[in-house]
């Protein structure tokens, strides 16, 4: 029988003592990166968070700066942070192997001619001439992830023109046999063959002088590459110290058996065809119930709001909305308990969709049944009305499109007397009263439920001034006649 002989290291302590001292480079040379990402995350989370203290500062106090200005620098801030944590989650998503891609039609002409006119005006910011070419045979649709393939161009170009000092940044779009191929080419400082692979590394910029071009810390080319090869593709990059850079991105994008249909919408919905829809926002952030009213108001949603899960569920009984955006953390009730007990309730009569800004929030509770969708903060305007206008099965209007004319809700002769009961418990004051007087208008007449709704809203706000005004201003129309009495 044979036994394994000694490990070298066993009986030469010279190698022994090297390996040990190879393992601790290895260890060092790992927290030195991690201290470098973290000194990088720090700056790159202070510099917004300074501009968005510092404008709100201003506002306060109101000093000699217009609100959409400070607003337009608080919400580029704001996006900035917004990217840098999506940046860090995807990473991690991508090593858990936990991301998902979408397969949608995608019109990669006009992906690409938006890619390069944002980027040919930072180019020329710069002083740098941008070149771009298409090849004639790229096709005008092709099945990818936009949002990924997006999310990649503009990382690669963002680092060329970034490392650029003088000369050109080049955009070049071929296509063959089912092949994109994407070429971004710089006359930048270039890469020295030792970076040539550990600038695809995360947490690391990379040696020499590129490490103090520019702040950052190091995500874009790691999760650029990451993204290229679940995407099927790669990334694989040519570079000489003082002569530029060539990055090629080489994906499979086949063409759809059909194109969309012509004329295809863009940007975001003013309104929508057909009756009206009720939503409850349930959110114990001000400012999110806010952003709310801000978002779905103008386009023509019914909209009340409600500070906790309990004030929510009473809200629901109510209103009984179409659809509730719930936010999932919560003191109190949190979310889940509160979309349970509202499909308890009222089953698939009012739809649910969660908002979380922590998508750990939402891993395995995919099925329970309780929901209907995720809305992930901070909230994408496309994506939420996308996210609302499938679970509502809405047809969307837009900018430029005939807007069918809604004739005017009034309400039947039926809801006089609820009125009138109304209105004397507003003159007394009578909180509770009125509660249960709302209660019996919603239940007796469906078609007061917007003002259910609004009366609602002032009430808990104890506002009973604006409850008289709503409704001095209803008037009840005979049956028979079909005229407002006078």
């Amino acid at each position: 029988m044979n036994t394994p002989g000694p490990h070298p290291a066993d009986s030469d302590p010279g190698a022994r003592i090297a390996a040990l001292e190879q393992a601790r480079a290895v260890a060092e040379a790992a927290n030195q990166a991690k201290t470098q990402f973290l000194m990088g995350l720090s700056h790159e989370i202070r510099t917004p968070l300074n501009a968005i203290h510092g404008y709100a500062q201003l506002l306060e106090r109101g000093a000699a700066i217009t609100p959409s200005e400070a607003g337009r620098i608080i919400r580029r801030s704001s996006e900035h942070l917004a990217d840098l944590v999506e940046g860090l989650l995807d990473i991690s998503r991508i090593e858990s192997g936990v991301m998902k891609l979408n397969r949608e039609t995608v019109a990669l002409r006009a992906l690409v001619e938006q890619v390069a006119a944002m980027f040919r005006i930072e180019a020329q910011n710069k002083g740098l001439e941008f070149v771009f070419s298409v090849a004639p045979n790229l096709p005008t649709w092709v099945l990818a992830d936009e949002r990924r393939l997006r999310q990649v161009l503009i990382n690669l170009l963002s680092n060329a023109i970034k490392y650029t000092e003088t000369g050109r940044v080049t955009l070049s779009v071929r296509y063959r046999s089912m092949v994109a191929e994407f070429e971004v080419a710089d006359t930048g400082i270039g890469i020295a063959p030792e970076d040539a692979e550990r600038i695809f590394q995360p947490f690391d910029r990379g040696g020499g002088r590129a490490s103090g071009v520019a702040p950052g810390i190091g995500l874009g080319l790691a999760l650029s590459r990451m993204l290229g090869q679940i995407m099927g593709g790669e990334i694989t990059v040519k570079s000489e110290p003082g002569a530029g850079s060539r990055f090629l991105l080489r994906l499979l994008l086949p063409q759809p058996n059909s194109a969309p249909p012509e004329g295809q919408p863009h940007g975001l919905p003013i309104g929508y065809e057909g009756r009206r829809r009720t939503i409850l926002a349930i959110d114990d952030d001000p400012g999110q119930l806010t952003l709310w009213q801000e978002l779905l108001r103008p386009v023509g949603f019914n909209l009340f709001v409600a500070g906790s899960g309990g004030a929510g569920l009473s809200l629901a009984e109510l209103g009984r909305p179409d659809l509730v955006l719930l936010d999932v953390s919560m003191p109190g009730l949190n979310g889940w308990e509160v979309a349970r007990r509202l499909r308890e309730r009222f089953g698939r009569d009012i739809l649910i969709l969660m908002v979380s800004g922590n998508t750990s929030e939402l891993v395995g509770v995919a099925s329970t049944g309780d929901h209907d969708g995720f809305v992930l903060k901070p909230v994408d305007q496309q994506a939420l009305f996308a996210m609302i206008g499938s679970t509502l099965g809405l047809i969307w209007t837009y900018e430029g499109t005939v807007v069918p004319r809604t004739a005017v809700t009034t309400l039947p002769e039926a809801a006089r007397s609820h009125l009138a009961e109304l209105a004397r418990l507003a003159r007394s004051g009578h909180v509770r009263g009125l509660t249960n007087a709302l209660a019996a208008l919603a239940q007796a007449v469906p078609d007061a439920l917007p003002l259910v709704t609004r009366l609602t809203m002032a009430l808990d706000e104890f506002d009973l001034a604006a409850f008289q005004k709503l409704l001095a201003e209803q008037q009840p129309i005979d049956a028979g006649v079909g005229e407002p009495k006078p």
